[in-house]
């Protein structure tokens, strides 16, 4: 049966994710024993404080030695109760090397290459009925990844969506994310990675950053937030909701969001944003440092550093 999966790292990781164990623990055991994840680095991905990650990795193992769980390659009839886990872990890998969590750069390359390569493994490895989300995925990582050079200047700061070089973007994998979500959504299974892939095509469809429809990216989030309701989704959907009716509108959202986001880095970032946007310059300046205090990328540390310095100079002027 260990022939079934043609590559040993996806086969390690189908392995890994054993039904036995909690979807979560799956997850994170997996990120942290192959995907390449430190402790902090996956508990930044579950939005949890790293003892508390480190106590969940240990429970995990602590299962798989009492219960006398087998780390046994699975047969291909058994791989479809693991493909939620398992593509949960691809995703986060990529989401770590997109917007590093450790080290000075804001992205991690080898990262995101590994993530896109083991979706193109999964993706050829599930037949069509089975791989509509697999094939979501790989497209939404291929249209993310088709901005990433664009992403920092020359001197490695980071360079909003809205002001990249859209000349800098990589077509081919455009066209490739398109194409791989539209081979997905044809096969009538709907799911939170498409809905992503979509919102992530119409950026890439728009040929500047004032021609994007943010109309229909709000009501693809509110489509999210009814599947995966998250406050990674909620920040999104109130920024999308800024850019189609106004900045008042997307505060009113993340104001609306329990105090628990105070919190997240995103949450204060896109807040100081649109504080800014209506002119609080006070109120953004302070919201930009709690998002400073918060951030773990330096080079994004670098970018909100210079919108602080600007409210600043705002407010004394």
């Amino acid at each position: 049966m260990e022939d079934t999966i043609p590559d040993d790292r996806l086969k390690l990781m189908f392995t890994c994710c054993h039904p036995a164990l909690a979807l979560e623990g799956q997850i994170a055991l997996t990120l942290h024993t192959l995907g390449g994840l430190s402790t902090p680095e996956v508990a930044r991905a579950f939005l949890v404080p790293v003892p508390t990650m480190a106590q969940r990795l240990a429970r995990a193992r602590n299962k798989i030695r009492n219960a006398g769980i087998p780390y046994r390659v699975p047969p291909a009839e058994l791989l479809p109760e693991r493909l939620q886990a398992l593509l949960v872990v691809i995703y986060l890998i990529f989401n770590e090397g997109y917007a590093a969590s450790s080290g000075e750069a804001l992205t991690r390359q080898e990262l995101c290459e590994e993530a896109i390569r083991l979706s193109r493994v999964l993706v050829n490895l599930l037949p069509a009925p089975q791989g509509a989300e697999a094939r979501g995925l790989l497209a939404l990582m291929l249209l993310h990844d088709s901005r990433r050079s664009a992403r920092v200047d020359a001197q490695g700061g980071l360079v909003l969506l809205e002001a990249q070089d859209r000349g800098r973007w990589d077509r081919d994998k455009v066209r490739e994310g398109i194409a791989v979500l539209d081979e997905a959504l044809t096969l009538n299974d709907p799911g939170p990675y498409q809905v992503q892939a979509a919102i992530s095509a119409l950026h890439a469809e728009a040929s500047t950053a004032e021609a994007t429809d943010w109309k229909q990216i709000a009501a693809l989030y509110e489509t999210l937030a009814r599947m995966t309701p998250s406050m990674v989704v909620e920040v999104n959907r109130a920024v999308a909701v800024a850019m189609a009716e106004g900045p008042q509108a997307g505060l009113q959202r993340l104001d609306a969001l329990p105090v628990q986001a105070e919190n997240y880095y995103p949450y204060q970032a896109a807040r100081a944003d649109l504080l800014r946007r209506i002119d609080r310059f006070q109120a953004a300046a302070e919201t930009y440092q709690r998002a400073i205090d918060l951030c773990p990328n330096p080079a994004e540390r670098v970018y909100l550093q210079g919108q602080l310095g600007e409210m600043q100079k705002r407010v004394n002027a």
